[in-house]
Order: structure tokens, then C-alpha cells, then sequence
């Protein structure tokens, strides 16, 4: 059922839960702007957002009280069902008229159910999985792909807006922004993956590794992600590897979604069924929570050149 709400205002408080790597810049960035409460498991990330500007709470309850805006950062479906609608789901302590933004990649098979549970209690519901990472976030250049009824996405445009570069509106039903960041993060994981393979090609090679990242980025062969993740390849196997800015265990979740999402259209996908078990074995090598360009070290568990 469509809502009429209040539109967001610099005045409105925004509380995001979930401060891990995504979830901690987009607070800080908003926090220019907003109001912004923050709440995650983990007291060091709160702390560190306290740092930032965000407005601490030790509970996701205490932090939504009163937010016209929360902000959801969750790892996948059950902890979206769980901070919701679980013993302590904050939906019971929203108010009617306020807008839940989930911003993560869990797949479309728990938003209708999710929105319509919202709708029932008069809180909005804006389906807006995002892409470009943490340092993205922060600087407000963000992708965000949003599928949402249009009172509610008037409500969060504000707060939309302020993370992103680019904003498209993907449909109007909550669920179709998930349906296209299944799209992106196919392409996303291929690349990855199409990138540690390049690299690692070019080691064996007795190419020097940065060189030929630098030349492979300037020719046809460039990608976002492989100027993104090949530096970070490069340090894989430096001691601790590279910094962990996107983990591992994200894409062996994405590329799920993604095996799930084409097997129920009835496609093949050849490139990210081999893409997601790359993924698959760097996880069941102890490679899960390393920064996703660790995936190198499956194809080339040491480095060939000095």
C-alpha cells in the first residue's frame, strides 16, 4: 500500500546499523550532514564512529528510537530478518512514517515479505544495494541502485543523495534493486577474478607485476576492478596481505546470489560459475575475511618474481 511521508530534512535523525566497512564511512559522510546515530556489535566499531562524528549507542534499539531514517549495513538475508524482526528488531520502536534503507546485497527472495511486514506497521521500505567501496562512501561517490515506492524514496532521497554520485532508479517495486546489484556484482566478481588471472599470468611471465598493471590499465584491457583490486593483488603476498577493504567471504555470498538468481531464470553462467568457485576455495583455504584480491594466491600461491 503506497504511504504518504514526511520528506527527509537536514533536520532528520539518521541511524545506520551495521559500522563495518561500508557502513562506517556512509555514517561519517552523513554525519555532515545529518544527524546520525550508529550502532554495530562490535564496540571497537563504535568507537571508531564516535570518532567520526556518529553519535554512539550500545544498543540498535536506543540508537532507532525516534530516527526517522535507519540505515541498514547487514552481511545477508538473516541478519536483515533478524535486526528487523528478530527478539530485539528495532521495527517494534520505529514509528510510523519513518523509512528503512537497506543498502546491502542479500538478494531479492526477502524483500517483498520484508516491505509488505514494514508497510503493515507503517514504515517505508527502500531496497538501495550500493557499489564502489569504503573510500566511495566517505567522499559521497557511490552507486546506488534503488527499487522503492516513490513516498518512500522521497523520504530517503536526501540521505540517497548524499552518498552518491549516481543515483538511478531502478523500478518501483522494492526487490528490483537487488535484481540489478545481482547484475553488477556477476560482472564484478568475473572481473575480479579475470584481473588475479591476468596478474598472475604476467608474473610467471617474468613480467615486472607493477608495470604490467600499469599498462594493462591504460589499454582496452582496464577495468574498475582491476585498477581497484590489481594494486591491492600486488600486496596479497606481502606479510598480512593486502588491507581488508572488501572481505573475501562477500563475494562468495554475491556469487550465490548470483548462482541462484540465473539458475532461476534459466540461464547458464558459465564465467561465474568458475568466478564463484575461485571464491570458494580461497574461503575453504583460510582466505575468507582477507581483502578479496587475496583470490591471487589460489591461482598463484607464491609470487614468481622478486
Amino acid at each position: 500500500m503506497s504511504q504518504t511521508l514526511p520528506v527527509a530534512s537536514r533536520d532528520s535523525i539518521v541511524t545506520v546499523l551495521g559500522l563495518g566497512a561500508m557502513g562506517l564511512p556512509m555514517a561519517a559522510r552523513l554525519s555532515s550532514e545529518f544527524a546520525v546515530r550508529g550502532f554495530d556489535i562490535n564496540e571497537g566499531r563504535r568507537d571508531l564512529a564516535a570518532s567520526a562524528g556518529v553519535e554512539r549507542f550500545d544498543s540498535a534499539r536506543s540508537a532507532c528510537s525516534g530516527s526517522g531514517i535507519v540505515l541498514l549495513a547487514v552481511r545477508n538475508e538473516e541478519q536483515l530478518v533478524e535486526v528487523l524482526f528478530g527478539a530485539e528488531g528495532v521495527a517494534a520502536v520505529m514509528t510510523p512514517g519513518s523509512v528503512v534503507i537497506l543498502t546491502s546485497t542479500v538478494g531479492t527472495a526477502a524483500i517483498p515479505v520484508t516491505a509488505e511486514r514494514l508497510a503493515g506497521m507503517g514504515i517505508g521500505f527502500v531496497d538501495a544495494p550500493l557499489s564502489g567501496g569504503p573510500v566511495r562512501a566517505r567522499e559521497g561517490d557511490l552507486l546506488i541502485l534503488v527499487g522503492a515506492e516513490p513516498a518512500a524514496l522521497e523520504r530517503a532521497r536526501a540521505v540517497l543523495e548524499a552518498l552518491s554520485s549516481t543515483l538511478t532508479i531502478v523500478g518501483d517495486a522494492p526487490g528490483d534493486g537487488q535484481a540489478m546489484k545481482t547484475v553488477n556484482q556477476l560482472l564484478c566478481g568475473v572481473h575480479i577474478a579475470a584481473a588475479a588471472e591476468a596478474l598472475a599470468l604476467a608474473d610467471r611471465l617474468g613480467l615486472d607485476p607493477g608495470k604490467a598493471l600499469r599498462a594493462l590499465e591504460a589499454g582496452a584491457a582496464g577495468s574498475f576492478m582491476l585498477s581497484n583490486r590489481g594494486p591491492r593483488m600486488l600486496e596479497a603476498y606481502d606479510d598480512g596481505g593486502a588491507e581488508v577493504l572488501s572481505r573475501l567471504d562477500i563475494f562468495v555470498k554475491d556469487m550465490g546470489i548470483v548462482g541462484n538468481a540465473v539458475r532461476a531464470a534459466g540461464l547458464p553462467s558459465p564465467l561465474a560459475a568458475a568466478a564463484e568457485q575461485l571464491y570458494l576455495i580461497a574461503q575453504a583455504q583460510g582466505l575468507g575475511t582477507a581483502d578479496d584480491s587475496a583470490v591471487i594466491r589460489v591461482l598463484a600461491p607464491t609470487r614468481h618474481t622478486s
